[in-house]
């Protein structure tokens, strides 16, 4: 299934029913009266959050919603039935926005949040509400409120603990299936994973968890556009730690430049995005350990550390630094809350 991280609906709440002009007639009662019963509330439209989706795929094929609407009233009193409200279930971490505007209307970062999108129309009331002292016999209701609609725009922000940022085929994919049950697609080629993937890990002997979000790789430009940039800019503002991986494979040093080149330019694009995202605090992961030298690893890491990173080295083939990793992430997550 393709993840889908924005989509546009159209909804329509529903109409409330009509009043209902009755007068009571009944065998044995001298004196009758208007007896018609209020009209049912129109559907309410309802957003919410829940935990069992990661995308808005499903949305993508139902963007047309209607609500349903009240059922009219009757005589004896009888009052129509509430429309059934519409509650549409979307993933954590998604934003409800007006698409006139894109102001955000809200933001529902928790499982089980709701936001009252429109509301349904009202109940009209009968021709009883209408009977006074000098009014005893009212022939007409009420007519139901009309629905309302209006065109959202949803725009999913992955909720992480940490994401692994990188250029193309820094490794990220490799770590993440190492690191957690998460199962990314992994191969020798730039860009092979096409959209954002979570992984749950435990940290060992702690009976804790965190959560690693995996975005795709970016490139020089991703800021205005360039390669998925926007697409994925927008997963990385959510999470309170950032890891940057940097290969150790010779061949993709050489074409992407020295180490220290290649963090200024993904510090970079963070920063022309938003500056809040090259603020939050960055640990760096050479990545690849396998493929180089201990001198080598040694070096470079010295010079990291010179230039003020927080530097760890780690084989996700091997294993090697993944445990030493592990509890690194969920030390610099903890800090991140108790501040």
């Amino acid at each position: 299934m393709k993840f889908l991280d924005e989509v546009r609906i159209n909804a329509t709440s529903g109409a409330g029913g009509d009043g209902c002009v009755s007068f009571r007639r009944e065998k044995f009662v001298s004196r009758g009266g208007p007896d018609g019963g209020d009209g049912g509330r129109g559907g309410h439209i309802i957003f919410k959050a829940s935990r069992h989706f990661n995308t808005l795929h499903r949305l993508r094929f139902s963007p047309i919603i209607k609500g349903k609407r009240g059922t009219n009233g009757g005589g004896s009193r009888r009052t129509g039935a509430q429309g059934k409200d519409t509650i549409i279930e979307v993933p954590q971490g998604t934003l409800i926005r007006d698409q006139k505007d894109g102001v955000v209307l809200c933001d529902l970062a928790e499982d089980g949040a709701e936001f009252l999108a429109l509301e349904g129309g009202r109940g009209g009331k009968g021709n009883c509400r209408f009977s006074t002292s000098t009014r005893r016999a009212p022939d007409f209701a009420q007519a139901g409120g009309s629905s309302v609609t209006s065109d959202f725009y949803l725009e999913l922000k992955l909720l992480a603990d940490v994401g692994l940022l990188g250029f193309p085929n820094a490794g990220k994919s490799t770590l993440i299936s190492r690191l957690s049950a998460a199962r990314p697609k992994v191969a020798p080629y730039p860009f092979t994973t096409l959209q954002p993937s979570l992984g749950v890990v435990e940290v060992p002997g702690a009976f804790q968890t965190f959560v690693v979000a995996d975005i795709p790789g970016l490139i020089e430009g991703a800021a205005e556009g360039v390669g998925l940039g926007h697409q994925f800019l927008r997963h990385v503002e959510r999470c309170s730690l950032l890891l940057h991986l940097v290969s150790l494979d010779p061949v993709e040093a050489e074409a992407n430049g020295a180490v220290l080149d290649r963090l200024n330019t993904m510090n970079q694009e963070l920063a022309r995005y938003d500056e809040k995202l090259a603020a939050k605090r960055q640990l760096v992961l050479l990545s690849k350990l396998d493929l180089v030298s201990s001198e080598e690893v040694a070096s470079i890491r010295g010079a990291l550390l010179d230039a003020g990173h927080e530097v760890f080295a780690a084989s996700a083939v091997s294993g090697e630094g993944l445990k030493e990793l592990t509890f690194a992430l969920h030390q610099a997550i903890s800090e991140d809350r108790d501040d």
